[in-house]
């Protein structure tokens, strides 16, 4: 098989590869663009598209205000993830103290244990604390994470010890040592963490199911699937539209970090 046959057929693959992938989203699109007598033509296109379905999702429903907490949610948690798992990252990475190996073993163990098994705990502290049906509730269980804390270690051990040392010298304390010198050299790794941690806590579905009583502190996913077997259990057109627009903010962040995240990933198996 010649150079360019092969060409012809691994190109001819991504093509497929890429048709198969994005065919259930074109096609949620285009099922949010229909009317209820439309929906169930096997068209792609639209015949009479309407936005009627976008403005029903907001009119008839809270559907504005699970947008708003999925929102708080998912940008409060990465921040904070971002932040707490490169400062630990980074100070078992460059600093020397007592029981740093076991310290480090510990939060790795974390990784073993499925979430369904930390439900549970998480609940009978929300109980016992009173963070139930409440934003402190939804938000506890992802401020941290172990696999951000292992991610950031490693590319912190990348950066020369002398940088840091030169950073000392001129005068800078550690903290700041850790924003003006650390950061920007793992900044790949932290758009990696940082797409990975807002993926995770916007679809996040489980946690804030049970803990929440109050429709209007629902997740998206949460209200979605309450919205699908309630009300609107047949009405295609409005679930999707539903959908797609839960879909819109992942698919911003992706863009805007899609060269960072590439990078990350990469080095990330390099690691």
């Amino acid at each position: 098989m010649d150079k360019k046959t092969k060409s012809f057929v691994v190109y001819t693959l991504l093509i497929l590869g890429t048709i198969i992938m994005i065919f259930p989203f074109v096609w949620m699109v285009s099922t949010s663009l229909k009317s209820a007598l439309d929906v169930y033509t096997l068209s792609i296109i639209p015949e009479n598209p309407t936005l009627e379905n976008y403005r029903r999702i907001f009119l008839d429903s809270l559907f504005g205000k699970w947008f708003l907490n999925s929102i708080i949610v998912a940008t409060v948690t990465t921040i904070s993830v971002v932040f707490f798992d490169s400062l630990v990252g980074y100070i078992i990475a460059k600093f020397k103290f007592i029981g740093k190996g076991i310290i480090f073993i510990a939060i790795l163990s974390t990784l073993m244990v499925p979430t369904e098994m930390l439900i549970i705990p998480w609940y009978l502290m929300s109980s016992e604390f009173g963070w139930t049906d409440s934003y402190w509730g939804l938000l506890f269980p992802g401020l941290m994470t172990g696999f951000g804390v292992f991610l950031m270690k490693q590319f912190m051990e990348s950066i020369p010890d002398d940088l840091l040392d030169a950073a000392r010298i001129d005068g800078l304390g550690e903290f700041k040592i850790f924003i003006k010198v650390a950061i920007p050299q793992v900044w790949p790794a932290i758009s990696a963490l940082f797409i990975f941690s807002f993926l995770s806590n916007w679809n996040a579905f489980l946690w804030p199911l049970i803990v929440t009583d109050s429709s209007s502190l629902y997740t998206l996913p949460v209200g979605l699937s309450f919205f699908a077997s309630g009300e609107f259990e047949s009405r295609w057109e409005l679930i999707m539209a539903g959908a797609t627009i839960t879909a819109l903010p992942l698919i911003l962040v992706f863009f805007l970090l899609q060269k960072h995240i590439i990078k990350g990933i990469t080095l990330t198996g390099m690691k």
